[in-house]
């Protein structure tokens, strides 16, 4: 397999799981079945999303690859403005804690540290599930550069560090599944890398044995989110499947099946992600006069932040 079919699979994946899951949030395990008792699931729309319509996940993904491109590297005032212009511009759909940090007028290397100070509270998924962008940047720089870089970039909403390891994780195994290897089996070498208060807890959720179903908290926090997109990946065979297993379970179906998206494109590839999925696929982007992205725009932003030239 190509790298850039890896590449792209990485951030058309995870808009199309995004898309895929929005209908269903907030619902029962099982209802994507339900709904699809042929096995043939499409981009059925509902829950005041269009066929195809992705969500804040991807849209703040597409910030992160706007910023990354344009500034030529990490500049975290940068993107935080890009956020904060984005959620004052009243998305559809915005996490709570994100929204408060974003539009709680504090300075932006603040302002998720005070928010966590306050509320204490602040291990959403909501720094997993834009990770595919930087994800697919910071992949050629090494094990250390694509961690770090992950930590902060989920430090300006998620004031928890629980958020920023996760973040971590996530970017690493995307590391190693364009390099070609298996992500899965490089799960205990990543936790070798994660902050020793953090490790064990993180441990915990990847473990080959751990199931959704072993979950202590909704799947909306960082640990069952990135635990139940490693378990559709590893108990899964291709692209598709990982996919539905992801939306199955209800809950945060829109965020579990982005960040699986992610995982399952580096894997299998953007080719296996299904026509009928991608054909519809869009991503309004508020605040930023109308503009909308396609699944030919995801893979030029793909691939341009693979190589660092910002698409014609």
């Amino acid at each position: 397999m190509r790298e850039i079919d890896r590449v792209t699979g990485v951030v058309l994946g995870s808009a199309a799981g995004d898309a895929l899951g929005a209908p269903f949030e907030f619902g029962l395990p099982g209802a994507f079945r339900e709904r699809f008792p042929d096995g043939v699931g499409t981009m059925c729309g509902g829950g005041g999303w269009d066929p195809g319509e992705a969500t804040d996940d991807t849209q703040m993904a597409v910030l992160v690859g706007d910023s990354l491109l344009e500034r030529g590297g990490l500049d975290l005032r940068d993107l935080f403005d890009r956020f904060r212009r984005w959620a004052a511009a009243e998305p559809k759909d915005i996490g709570l804690q994100t929204e408060q940090v974003l539009l709680g007028g504090d300075p932006w290397d603040m302002a998720a540290a005070l928010h966590f100070q306050i509320n204490a509270r602040a291990a959403g998924n909501g720094s997993l599930m834009r990770a595919s962008t930087s994800a697919v940047n910071f992949a050629a720089r090494g094990r250390t550069a694509t961690m770090d870089a992950a930590r902060r970039i989920s430090a300006l909403t998620h004031g928890d560090a629980a958020a920023w390891e996760g973040t971590a994780i996530l970017h690493e195994l995307i590391r190693v599944a364009l390099l070609g290897e298996d992500p899965v089996a490089a799960v205990p070498a990543s936790l070798a890398r994660v902050a020793p208060a953090h490790r064990e807890r993180w441990a915990t959720a990847l473990a080959p044995g751990w199931h959704p179903d072993h979950a202590t908290e909704f799947n909306g926090a960082v640990w069952p989110c990135l635990g139940s997109a490693v378990w559709a990946l590893r108990t899964t065979g291709s692209f598709e499947e990982a996919l539905v297993a992801a939306v199955d379970l209800g809950g945060d179906t829109d965020t579990v099946a982005a960040v699986t998206g992610m995982l399952a494109g580096a894997v299998h590839g953007a080719a296996a992600i299904p026509r009928r999925w991608t054909s519809t696929l869009h991503v309004p982007l508020p605040g930023s006069n109308g503009r909308v992205l396609r699944a030919d725009d995801l893979r030029d932003l793909a691939v341009a932040l693979a190589v660092g030239t910002r698409p014609s």
